[in-house]
């Protein structure tokens, strides 16, 4: 039974080397740590909200409490994108010597109409390999040498004995490596960028089929920054910015160090000493081409955490009309996105999770229904 990694050798013309096997993640290799893309700078004249008198954190306590005794549940659909990624062996080409990474990604949205409904609404499950662009001797345009591959690859007895199949053969740049940078991690970039595009068309499909509205929000794990690394007018913001009138992002882990008030001075232990409830004043800034309003929500209370960000997100929501980019985003609409958070905190999945100050319980459900949807390690690993 021919093996991936003999297909690949065999039709690329490389030499593969037997190496160790291993998923990166459980090796403590470097990893994505933050949410944040970019230097954040808040300016006085950068408001991102209408309400221009807010310049200290305020309570969201009492419309927390308010929204929960109406039962109106502003957030409906819940958005979170994971991936697995694995050090399968080493191939050489022009005597050099190249990582193979393979992944596995998981991008889902849970449905919640009532508060008794959790359900799953989409899901998207993706067996992945990337490979250096020098695999293609011929160097083809638009990849057309690795589709070559992924339509023969999937033709594998051993593919199809299990019923799996990969759904792309990515090419990572060859190009020579600058100080301190590795192939491994352009392959482990090139899945992650594959994750947000599949991130980005479930919003899609959700915003063109009316599913999400003023009263149906989708709550998405982790920032609205997206990279466009591999830049088409397809994927620019400005053409897409519409379908997120109604999606919100929550970064669990951000870094404060890149948050700086207008005269240059680190805010982040303004946002440590946050009291519980609060929320700070919201900020605009601009990365790439879209305007943002972000501010950060306090939802466990400081000597019950294990650090003085823990318990504490950041929010953001990119503004769409020209009226909101001129303006900021309505403060009412900050206040009652802020509050709902705060009801979606309970009941937490402390125990489970580290993070779980940060947590956000239908995030964690929709986080774990994602992870349980994977192949094991050791079941992936074995099919190379």
């Amino acid at each position: 039974m021919t093996k991936i990694l003999d297909f690949i050798a065999d039709n690329t013309g490389g030499q593969t080397y037997k190496s160790f096997k291993f998923r990166f993640e459980k090796e403590n290799t470097p990893a994505f740590a933050y949410d944040d893309k970019s230097n954040i700078i808040f300016k006085r004249d950068r408001n991102g909200e209408t309400d221009k008198s807010i310049v200290q954190p305020i309570s969201m306590e009492q419309k927390a409490k308010d929204i929960n005794q109406s039962g109106n549940l502003l957030f409906k659909y819940f958005l979170d994108g994971s991936r697995k990624t694995y050090k399968v062996d080493d191939i050489a080409y022009d005597k050099r010597i190249y990582p193979i990474i393979a992944g596995q990604i998981g991008v889902g949205c849970c449905y919640r109409p009532t508060a008794d409904v959790f359900k799953n609404e989409l899901l998207e499950k993706h067996l992945v390999l990337t490979l250096p662009m020098c695999a293609d001797k011929d160097m083809n345009p638009n990849e057309r040498f690795f589709h070559e591959i992924l339509d023969y690859l999937n033709r594998l007895s051993i593919l199809q004995k299990n019923q799996l199949h990969f759904t792309e053969v990515l090419a990572y740049s060859d190009r020579q490596l600058e100080l301190g940078k590795t192939y491994e991690n352009r392959g482990i970039a090139r899945i992650q960028n594959r994750m947000m595009d599949l991130e980005k068309k479930i919003v899609k499909e959700l915003a063109r089929s009316h599913k999400l509205n003023r009263n149906s929000y989708l709550l998405k794990d982790g920032s609205l920054e997206y990279s466009e690394e591999r830049s088409t007018e397809a994927l620019k913001w400005h053409a897409i910015k519409n379908n997120y009138r109604s999606v919100v992002g929550v970064s669990k882990a951000f870094n404060p160090e890149l948050c700086k008030n207008n005269r240059g001075q680190n805010i982040a232990k303004d946002i440590a000493d946050m009291p519980l409830f609060y929320r700070t004043p919201a900020y605009k800034y601009q990365f790439q081409e879209v305007l943002f309003s972000v501010w950060y929500l306090r939802l466990q209370p400081q000597n019950r955490t294990i650090g003085p960000f823990s318990g504490v997100v950041k929010v953001e929501k990119i503004l769409v009309t020209e009226e909101e980019q001129e303006r900021g985003l309505e403060s009412s609409e900050i206040d009652e996105i802020s509050a709902n958070l705060l009801n979606e905190r309970n009941p937490s999945c402390y125990g489970k999770d580290r993070r779980w100050a940060n947590h956000l319980y239908p995030v964690y459900l929709t986080e774990s229904f994602i992870k349980s949807q994977y192949i094991s390690d050791a079941y992936f690993i074995n099919l190379f």
